[in-house]
């Protein structure tokens, strides 16, 4: 595909998904343009170091005045009946239009392709597997949901046959993708939009799995019942990875056998098929990434890299923009950002927090993200923040999927206080209005010495960056 491209146009071009296929496509020569709503994304940086020209708005104009154009890529975002710009290319038909996950797809099912799929860890988990193979020389192909910091974007272009990309299972996107390879990272019921039940959300993956040649392998996280049981249904070889050192585990599975943390980073040997393998050491926080950690690891073996360039590559990697991702400091508080959104998110990144910043005042701020999330998942949320010495929730951020919902940030906070009321926990917790109120609030009450963590998937980040100029 990329062979027969020459200009190419995307429409809502500033989703994640969008500017790490348009900066993808522009690796390799292909002319970009794209157009997006005025307000600032996250990724407008990627965009301008890629010198992808962006129009401010929509407009039918853009598609009218479009020259020479092979391709016009579109995000799922909208529709005909939402956006001007797809509306008028679809009634045109003069120029070939595909959604992202169709774009996408025809480029990775044409590579040795390995998806990196599950309901948590997708993106640090593409990023490092791409990052530590980088390291070892292997010049792998990558497109990963984030800006990673240490590949100046979001995505890799190399001379090997191998592309690595974060599978979204969001609309079953996976229905796209033939892979080579897998990796199952976790099964969490989310996306509840689209999935209305469990059963359906478990059927996306596993019919994900099932597509897995003979000639292809899948790692998968052992931990979980659900991958588990799903492993059994790849053609290829199955490769499982635990952090948990006391189940009795047979073969072919990497397990964790000794774990500590030496100078803030943790350190850890691994089991697999009765041979021990020591000496490795990350500098992520948390148990989510040792198990992500493991399942780099895992896969890495399995494509034959030496195992001290593993160990260097694990090492070296910092991690992705918006993941666990130090801003700054304001008023010495530290100000953290992370895209966690989903209560096991929550939890995983509270505890490496805690584990780090034992003596600090942990604060939350907590932008929930959609309102049938915050919905089917309150009574998980209303637990998910424990281990925090106060939390503040943001107005519910509803996305362009959902412009209302039937709940409210209020209803979560007094949730939450139901909930530390039975566990006699003391925890000060506040709907803090939107973005600027809560910008606000932090600015006169925040006293010397917290850890502030900015969590959710929509843009919470932007009270850590106003705090940061106004200081």
């Amino acid at each position: 595909m990329l062979n027969n491209l020459k200009f190419v146009y995307f429409i809502g071009i500033k989703g994640v998904g969008m500017t790490m296929l348009a900066q993808f496509m522009k690796q390799h020569k292909v002319k970009v343009f794209g157009s997006d709503i005025a307000e600032t994304f996250m990724t407008d940086q990627v965009l301008k170091d890629s010198e992808i020209k962006v129009f401010s708005g929509f407009s039918v104009s853009h598609i009218k005045n479009l020259k020479n154009c092979d391709l016009i890529v579109y995000s799922t975002a909208y529709d005909k009946k939402n956006n001007q710009e797809l509306k008028e290319a679809l009634l045109q038909k003069k120029i070939r239009v595909l959604s992202y996950a169709e774009s996408l797809s025809e480029i990775f099912n044409n590579y040795q392709g390995l998806a990196v799929c599950g309901s948590h860890g997708k993106t640090t988990v593409s990023a490092w597997l791409a990052f530590t193979l980088k390291q070892a020389k292997i010049k792998p192909n990558a497109l990963i949901g984030a800006r990673v910091p240490q590949f100046k974007g979001s995505s890799l272009s190399g001379k090997s046959k191998l592309l690595i990309i974060e599978a979204d299972e969001y609309q079953n996107k996976l229905r796209y993708f033939k892979p080579q390879e897998v990796i199952l990272t976790n099964i969490d019921w989310d996306h509840h939009d689209y999935y209305p039940t469990f059963s359906k959300y478990l059927k996306a993956f596993s019919d994900f799995v099932k597509k897995i040649p003979s000639s292809g392998f899948l790692v998968y996280n052992f931990d979980d019942k659900n991958c588990r049981k799903m492993s059994k249904d790849c053609l290829g070889n199955s490769i499982g990875f635990s952090i948990n050192k006391n189940l009795k585990i047979g073969k072919n599975v990497w397990q964790l056998e000794k774990h500590d943390y030496e100078l803030g980073n943790q350190v850890f040997s691994l089991k697999y098929n009765n041979k021990r393998y020591k000496d490795f050491k990350i500098q992520l926080l948390g148990k989510h990434n040792l198990s992500n950690a493991i399942s780099v690891i895992a896969t890495a073996f399995r494509l034959g890299i030496d195992e001290e360039l593993i160990k260097e590559g694990i090492f070296k990697f910092t991690g992705t923009a918006r993941r666990l991702e130090i801003m700054g400091r304001y008023k010495k508080n530290l100000l953290i950002d992370d895209y966690a959104h989903h209560p096991t998110e929550i939890k995983s990144t509270l505890e490496g927090l805690r584990n780090k910043y034992k003596k600090n005042t942990l604060i939350v701020v907590f932008h929930p993200h959609t309102y049938s999330r915050t919905k089917v998942l309150l009574k998980d949320f209303s637990r998910s923040f424990f281990l925090a010495d106060k939390v503040l929730v943001v107005d519910i951020y509803g996305s362009a999927r959902e412009v209302k919902g039937k709940i409210d940030s209020q209803v979560l906070v007094k949730k939450i206080q139901e909930y530390n009321i039975k566990a006699k926990i003391k925890q000060e917790v506040l709907a803090s209005g939107d973005l600027k109120s809560t910008t606000k609030y932090l600015s006169k009450s925040l006293e010397p010495g917290g850890v502030v963590v900015l969590m959710g998937a929509g843009d919470v980040f932007r009270v850590g960056e106003s705090l940061l100029k106004d200081k």
